[in-house]
């Protein structure tokens, strides 16, 4: 039976899964519909869906590594997305739109920017692309963040699907294969984030925290973002 992959390269710090969940489990409430089938793959611990899997799609998770890292999962999982069929969607999540990036002719850097936390606007560049795949007519979207690192630069063959000033290449899409990525996070629910954040508040410190837990007081469009990953692992 085919299934989509989540290739789960990262785990919540602090024990937060215990409250909130795996990453994968929160892709796959955000993620479920009808006859559709997960398959969780613990690439951290360097697993990966073998040569000829039959997959509906892949997600990659994030992770506070780096892609720049020399681990072996890390190198491993480059590897696996350069032999990949190009027909297979993927759709990756902060470390899975960095990873996407490197392993497909960009770069990524710890950004001398510094940290990304709270909930960012972004602008979207692509306007009829986005209306296909979450079928609203939104020209900014915000969604919870929490990176250092940042696509410095894109690979040639992607889009820039959103972007601000922060993160010039927020959102990228593909050109000549089936891969959608973000650099923030739609599967992260208000509570998470917030815990989240407070858990690093000893290393961001207090004035940027107290900011993101303050920018949840905003609307999130996480919901549509969702929407926008399933309809694509779709086909849509």
């Amino acid at each position: 039976m085919s299934y989509i992959a989540i290739l789960e390269t990262g785990v919540p710090p602090n024990g937060l899964d215990e409250a909130h969940g795996s990453y994968a489990d929160m892709f796959i409430e955000g993620l479920a519909g009808p006859g559709r089938q997960f398959r969780v793959f613990k690439t951290l611990e360097g697993e990966l869906p073998p040569e000829g899997a039959p997959l509906d799609g892949v997600v990659i998770t994030g992770s506070p590594a780096g892609v720049y890292e020399d681990d072996p999962w890390i190198s491993d999982l480059i590897e696996w997305l350069k032999a990949l069929d190009p027909s297979v969607p993927v759709a990756g999540i902060c470390f899975g739109h960095q990873i996407m990036a490197q392993a497909w002719g960009g770069h990524v850097e710890k950004s001398d920017k510094g940290w990304g936390v709270g909930l960012h606007d972004y602008q979207v560049c692509d306007l009829n692309t986005w209306q296909a795949l979450t079928g609203k007519d939104e020209a900014q979207i915000r969604v919870a963040v929490s990176h250092q690192d940042q696509v410095v630069k894109k690979p040639e063959t992607a889009e820039v699907l959103a972007t601000s000033d922060f993160t010039p290449n927020a959102a990228l899409r593909y050109t000549d294969r089936k891969a959608i990525s973000f650099q923030c996070h739609p599967e992260f629910s208000a509570a998470y984030a917030r815990d989240l954040w407070e858990g690093r508040r000893h290393k961001i410190g207090d004035k940027l925290i107290d900011q993101a837990v303050e920018s949840l007081e905003k609307d999130s469009t996480r919901d549509s973002m969702l929407t926008a990953i399933s309809r694509f692992l779709e086909g849509k």
